[in-house]
């Protein structure tokens, strides 16, 4: 067990990039199960880690602007393919989602081949890595999921389809570069799924249960020297799991 790793300058900036993924990816992730879109999320992450690739192969990976435009196009392009799939063919959504997500992993795949790094370069995409985020990375992503939030919950962003996909798309572009497509994805679905028969203050409880999820797995990280990201994802599963044994020995609340 190494107690030095828990280091507060390393922690703490990772544990508020978790709070501020949670922030926008718990109420997007309540209308992806609403929805029946489950795995929307992975492609979508996957297609935004796409663009950050391309920037790179393009060597574009010195402007910051660039890298971002770039990444945030292939989202909203990837989500707005998505959504006119949804109301062309809603009954084969998810066979399109789950193509479109093999389609960009193996584009990256394939971008990377000839990257004498390519292969840390897929690993910092799929993983991330939370532990090394900086604390002037963290102001801009709030200022733009402070946005989403407010769209979101100002303009009924849950019963607009086109916005929806939109602020989807703007989300996960941020977050994938913070954290990771696995963090993105169980951000979104964990918390959410965790609370979806509690009927008094589900959003509360799911935000509660992320932040438990965030702060336990980097935790437990930091002393067993494991990689934080796949930490986080089996602390959040466990944290759910017992949620979800709760209610259903106590009933939904």
């Amino acid at each position: 067990m190494n107690l030095q790793g828990l280091d507060a300058t390393i922690l703490l900036p990772a544990f508020a990039a978790g709070l501020l993924v949670l922030s926008t990816h718990v109420p997007l992730g309540r209308q992806v199960l609403r929805r029946g879109i489950i795995f929307i999320d992975l492609a979508v992450a996957q297609i935004a880690g796409l663009g950050v690739v391309l920037a790179h192969a393009l060597g574009w990976e010195e402007s910051t602007l660039t890298v971002q435009v770039t990444a945030f196009s292939a989202a909203l392009f990837g989500a707005l393919v998505l959504y006119l799939c949804e109301r062309r063919w809603p009954e084969i959504l998810e066979a399109i989602i789950g193509t479109a997500f093999i389609l960009a992993a193996t584009a990256a795949i394939l971008l990377l081949a000839n990257n004498p790094h390519g292969g840390e370069h897929l690993k910092d995409l799929l993983v991330g890595q939370i532990l090394w985020v900086e604390p002037r990375q963290l102001l801009p992503v709030a200022g733009l999921y402070a946005l989403i939030l407010l769209v979101w919950f100002g303009f009924a962003g849950a019963q607009r389809p086109v916005l929806f996909y939109l602020l989807f798309a703007l989300a996960i572009t941020a977050s994938v570069q913070l954290v990771g497509v696995y963090l993105v994805f169980a951000s979104l679905i964990i918390p959410a799924l965790s609370v979806r028969n509690v009927r008094r203050h589900a959003l509360k409880s799911a935000y509660l249960l992320g932040a438990a999820g965030y702060a336990s797995g980097l935790a437990i990280a930091a002393l067993l020297d494991l990689p934080a990201g796949a930490v986080i994802v089996w602390a959040l599963a466990a944290l759910g799991a017992v949620a979800t044994l709760r209610i259903v020995l106590t009933g939904p609340s």
